[in-house]
């Protein structure tokens, strides 16, 4: 992905919690201390532990409620990417309570999901779920499809959200493999600190190595070990006081090795593109009449950056140009 229009938390146990795939591909990388692992404690020993913990700590969150369904649960996916839970929260109940079904975002025009999407970050994800909202209402029948392909298949959606949804919205035995996951089973099952930074075959198949035999407890096995990764093995400050399975941990058992793969690239965010192309959308999600290029010329200061933040905009989709230099968010 190239151009991103908010601030991406650095990784810190305040935002360990956001889903580590966006558009279910992170940055490239490769890391040779990632082999098919031999694992410190059968599979077995592992669920007891962190099921049991995850039943006593689970964080009471609107998508697991029952009510929230297939559709308020592929929300809460697409929002919680790159993005803390406490700044998905508002913006998800308000997207329910006006889009309660893909058919009703469907029948808006794109640039409403985009307004609606706020300081979020990455609106693109705004655009993608609607894209999916549409082929959901014209392809199935207003109904989030229960069938992995099909959720493969749908706008916007990769490996990662067809996984969870299918996991966590209906209770199938897949693999989800965000960056939290991959953190406690890098540490636990790997010993090293961190994972790659993009999801590898042999992640992949400690995954499913680990997983569960029967549906419903690997749902929960998927739902638990994420938990775990976002409150407690945190890229930073982890806690192993708190941890169900610290005495397994093999990276913890190793003394905690440091990580010694490719450098971790922190987010930057101020004087970027990124936060020139925030400005723009910022006025144009507060209006709803087309903008004029002076109200937008306003926002910074810098008109060659400025230009080029909003053509990366009109060409992503955001931002529709209209004649005699006026801009709004996208109708069609």
């Amino acid at each position: 992905m190239t151009s991103i229009d908010a601030p991406l938390t650095p990784a810190a146990p305040a935002a360990a919690e956001a889903r580590g795939a966006l558009d279910d591909a992170e940055v490239p990388a490769a890391s040779a201390a990632f082999e098919a692992p031999d694992l410190p404690a059968p599979p077995a020993e592992l669920h007891g532990p962190v099921l049991a913990w995850f039943d006593r700590h689970a964080r009471d969150l609107p998508w697991r409620h029952p009510e929230a369904g297939a559709w308020g649960v592929m929300v809460s996916e697409f929002m919680l990417q790159q993005t803390p839970v406490v700044r998905v929260l508002p913006v998800y109940e308000q997207w329910l309570a006006r889009w309660p079904r893909p058919a009703d975002l469907a029948a808006d025009a794109p640039g409403e999901a985009v307004r609606a999407w706020g300081r979020l970050g990455y609106p693109r994800r705004a655009l993608r779920l609607h894209a999916a909202a549409v082929a959901i209402k014209e392809r199935h029948g207003g109904d989030v499809p229960r069938d992995h392909g099909q959720l493969l298949a749908l706008p916007g959606i990769g490996e990662y959200t067809a996984a969870a949804v299918a996991s966590f919205a209906y209770g199938q035995r897949h693999a989800v493999l965000d960056t939290n996951v991959r953190r406690v089973f890098a540490r636990a099952a790997t010993g090293v600190q961190y994972p790659p930074n993009a999801t590898t075959a042999a992640e992949r198949r400690l995954a499913r190595a680990l997983l569960p035999a029967d549906e419903a407890t690997a749902s929960r096995w998927a739902a638990a070990s994420m938990e775990l990764g976002a409150l407690v093995c945190t890229a930073k400050n982890e806690d192993c006081g708190r941890c169900p399975i610290s005495g397994q941990c093999a990276w913890r058992l190793a003394g905690k090795p440091a990580h010694d793969g490719p450098p971790r690239r922190g987010q930057t965010y101020a004087g970027t593109d990124r936060q020139v192309r925030g400005r723009l959308l910022a006025v144009l999600r507060e209006s709803t009449e087309p903008v004029a290029q002076a109200a937008l010329d306003q926002v910074w200061d810098e008109p060659v950056q400025r230009a080029r933040a909003l053509d990366g905009l009109v060409a992503d989709g955001l931002v529709e140009p209209l004649d005699d230099g006026l801009y709004r968010l996208p109708v069609a």
